[in-house]
């Protein structure tokens, strides 16, 4: 008995401490995660910063100088390229060394290692898209060149050399609560950073709903249901532009273009939200005789900031705007003579190929009219308490076959089984020395040669110099298709259906200094149907294009800071466009109460999703009901996945065809109307609303209903902001929905002196435990802007600095 007991008190403080010592589930270990010296104690920061503060770093070549000014932002002084990016990688690892770490791992197919086997379909995804193998790829295009080289490699020193200064109580937050240790940074790592940038702006994919579309209804209905020009637009390179060049000869489709295989996969639609706004006014629309450039890229919004705010000073560079954490140069920004900005531009540069395999072993697949062998990667996945999974993927000459099983992954629901995936991002690129050049551009030349360089994702490049140009270019490496090519599943076996070349970067759609005195985009189509080329067949809804060329038409004496204010702009032209033929609609005399007092909301409302109207709210839900009503019998189908007509061809035929067929539901023996539907619809919608927010009043503000919030990276709680009361919308300027909007607002003034206005939802800090975590979200709602200071010198008095960091070689 005696040696039981002893056993007993021996075993169970072994025991305790191993078990509080070690990660179980969610939950971190608990004695590391509180230990005093050590745990999550350790990442309050004080309000109180030191005024100078000095570290040696051997690995650089001179002095660097980086002030920080009131809101933590680094204005960083260097005497040569290289420690500028050593050192913008060692303040970037300061700041935001887990967002690095985890984007990176997320990217790579990597966070197995991290939380386990409930990670191992969402790391086989990525590795099965060819992830890695892109990053490999444009990792070898950066590194052929020996300027973007420098600065991959500068800027890994400098990750690295922060990495390992650091002890287990200097850890993020979320290293302690994952419990786990930053690993050494690698070149590779700024590759995958922009290849997952291009996997958000390019995974959205149709061509499986669309081919059982054509199936389904035929080639007629299908052309009018799904014309392949917007039925109203108003494009990014004005209506009637001359194009100034001979094209080259467009491929011709092959035989076999609409015989295309029914697919059983179920998809997910490409859900609007992902885009963004720019534009540029001349000298001749503004108060100073100067352009104005304004940008605002659409992504998810999350905590830490898809954005870090830095100016970057070297001999021949000074240049002040947003970089992407894990990559170095400043992706949108400006410098003393130009600025510059980005939309997504939605071309097709992704297609799946229908691969006919000799058999099982998928050694070989039919191509070209004889067989071809495939190659294979095989993907070692590490799995934290688990053995390592060996993943094997099959390659054909058009890219990976992603799936041949479909695993239960809402992410791999638009990947159709046996199908080769072309993705521009597996391609050899080197887009850094895009940027590497617009940093260092003093004007419309040097922009246009720095836009030879880039490959992916297309973009949207907005120009405004000091010389009184703008511009703007859709671009990116698109390939030379066929008219449709993309738009259903291809035929893997016939090369004529292969990428056919490429569009000549200097034939990319682009225009300087139009008559009309502006530039601007908002992801609609590029070009009216006059140019050559084919870039994809559908784009983003055209309202907030409409909305924002119709303003600056207008405006005359522009501002900044009617430019800021035109950020913010929440009229929506989609209700415009609507609610005229709707409400007529509506029999009063058998709404309820409630539904009647929504009804004189709506019909008073003027149109601006403000954060305190209710009529938003009741709209917006109300048109969401009428789409499923009318859609819904006809396209959603067991086992035949389609999608839906566009809210453009939608709103053409609730406006000019009432007697449309389809406003028939199929399902019942009676015959349906569009006023059946708008009644219907409409009572479903003010039903719904009080349901969840009781008797019609201020609960159904639009603000309370769509309920914006920025959330935190890893969704961790307590770690996002709060709901901001705001309004906008997808289809708005301002276009804000529940957790994705403006990333980043930002208005320069070009000039002699350059003056920079701009904003993110966040802060430059990744620690939820520091005061510069979120300390700009509250400006960012209200739609205000800071300055932004682009210092001359070292000593620049612009700014108060808070805190001065001085690197010395020794």
């Amino acid at each position: 008995m005696n040696k039981v007991k002893a056993f007993l008190c021996l075993a169970v403080p072994v025991l305790l401490i191993y078990g509080f010592n070690t990660k179980f589930g969610d939950l971190p270990p608990i004695l590391k995660f509180l230990n005093p010296y050590d745990g999550f104690w350790q990442n309050a920061e004080s309000i109180k910063i030191k005024p100078e503060q000095k570290i040696v770093l051997k690995n650089t070549n001179a002095d660097v100088e980086i002030i920080f000014d009131d809101r933590m932002i680094p204005h960083v002084f260097a005497s040569n390229d290289y420690d500028l990016y050593y050192a913008q990688g060692y303040v970037t690892a300061m700041h935001r060394l887990w967002q690095m770490d985890f984007q990176t791992r997320y990217a790579a197919g990597r966070l197995s290692e991290v939380v386990g086997k409930k990670a191992i379909e969402l790391d086989r995804y990525q590795r099965r898209l060819g992830m890695v193998y892109g990053a490999e790829n444009s990792l070898s295009g950066m590194m052929e060149d020996p300027t973007s080289k420098k600065m991959v490699l500068a800027y890994t020193a400098g990750i690295n050399a922060y990495i390992h200064s650091l002890s287990q109580k200097d850890l993020p937050i979320e290293y302690k609560i994952l419990d786990f240790k930053p690993e050494d940074w690698t070149p590779l790592k700024c590759a995958l950073l922009l290849k997952q940038m291009s996997a958000v702006l390019a995974m959205g994919s149709d061509e499986f709903y669309m081919t059982n579309i054509l199936n389904k209804f035929g080639p007629e209905v299908t052309a009018n249901l799904f014309p392949d020009y917007p039925l109203k637009e108003d494009p990014i390179i004005p209506k009637g532009t001359t194009w100034d060049f001979e094209p080259l000869p467009v491929p011709l489709p092959p035989g076999t273009f609409n015989q295309m295989a029914n697919s059983s996969i179920k998809t997910t639609r490409r859900v609007e939200g992902i885009g963004s706004n720019n534009w540029a006014v001349s000298g001749e629309k503004t108060q100073s005789g100067k352009p104005i450039l304004a940008n605002d890229p659409h992504l998810n919004l999350t905590l830490p900031s898809i954005w870090y705010q830095i100016q970057l000073h070297a001999p021949g560079v000074n240049v002040y705007g947003v970089s992407l954490p894990g990559a170095p140069g400043v992706i949108i920004g400006f410098n003393q003579r130009i600025a510059w900005g980005v939309t997504n531009v939605a071309a097709d540069i992704l297609d799946y190929y229908q691969i006919k395999f000799k058999d099982d072993s998928h050694k070989q697949y039919w191509y070209n009219n004889g067989w071809k062998n495939t190659s294979s990667r095989v993907e070692k996945i590490q799995i934290r308490g688990e053995q390592t999974l060996a993943d094997t993927v099959v390659y054909t000459h058009h890219g990976p076959v992603v799936y041949f099983q479909k695993p239960d992954l809402s992410l791999a629901k638009p990947v159709p089984v046996g199908n080769a995936l072309r993705w521009i991002a597996h391609d050899q690129s080197n887009e850094l020395m895009t940027f590497y050049r617009l940093n260092r551009g003093a004007n419309y030349a040097d922009y246009r040669k720095a836009l030879t360089f880039y490959t992916a994702p297309a973009q949207n490049f907005i120009f405004a110099s000091a010389d009184n140009d703008i511009a703007i270019t859709a671009n990116g490496k698109f390939p030379l298709k066929y008219k449709n090519q993309g738009k259903f599943i291809l035929d893997g076996s016939d090369q004529q259906n292969d990428w056919q070349g490429w569009i000549p970067a200097a034939q990319n759609p682009t225009v300087k200094n139009p008559p009309r005195h502006f530039v601007s985009s908002a992801n609609q189509s590029s070009t009216d149907p006059s140019y050559p080329y084919y870039i994809n067949w559908e784009f983003a809804p055209y309202e907030r294009g409409k909305r924002i060329n119709d303003k600056l038409s207008m405006m005359k004496n522009i501002t900044a800071d009617s430019m800021r204010v035109m950020q913010s702009d929440a009229y929506g032209v989609f209700p415009e466009n609507v609610l005229p033929t709707l409400l007529p609609l509506l029999d009063r005399g058998n709404l309820n109460a409630t539904q009647k007092e929504a009804f004189q909301t709506v019909q008073k409302w003027n149109y601006h999703y403000n954060a305190t109207e209710i009529a938003p709210g009741i709209f917006d839900l109300w048109m969401d009901q009428l789409n499923k009503l009318i859609w819904d019998d006809e396209f959603e189908v067991d086992k035949v996945p389609m999608r839906k007509p566009s809210r453009d061809r939608t709103v053409q035929m609730i406006t000019k065809e009432p007697d449309a067929k389809w406003f028939d539901n199929v399902n019942t023996p009676e015959q349906e109307t569009l006023k059946a539907l708008a009644n219907a619809s409409f009572k479903f919608a003010c039903d719904s609303l009080e349901r969840k927010f009781g008797v019609i009043g201020k609960h159904w503000s639009w603000a309370n209903v769509k309920r914006s919030h920025v959330p935190h990276l890893a969704a961790i709680p307590g770690f996002g902001s709060k709901t901001l009361m705001i309004g906008g919308s997808k289809s708005t300027i301002n276009a804000l929905s529940e957790s994705n909007g403006p990333s980043w607002r930002m208005v320069v003034e070009l000039g002699d002196t350059p003056k920079g206005h701009g904003v993110f939802p966040g802060g430059q800090s990744g620690n939820p435990g520091s005061p510069f975590y979120d300390n700009m979200i509250n400006t960012w709602a209200e739609g205000k802007l800071y300055d932004l200071f682009l210092l001359k010198t070292v000593n620049d008095a612009s700014v108060k600095p808070l805190t001065r960091l001085k690197i010395s070689k020794k």
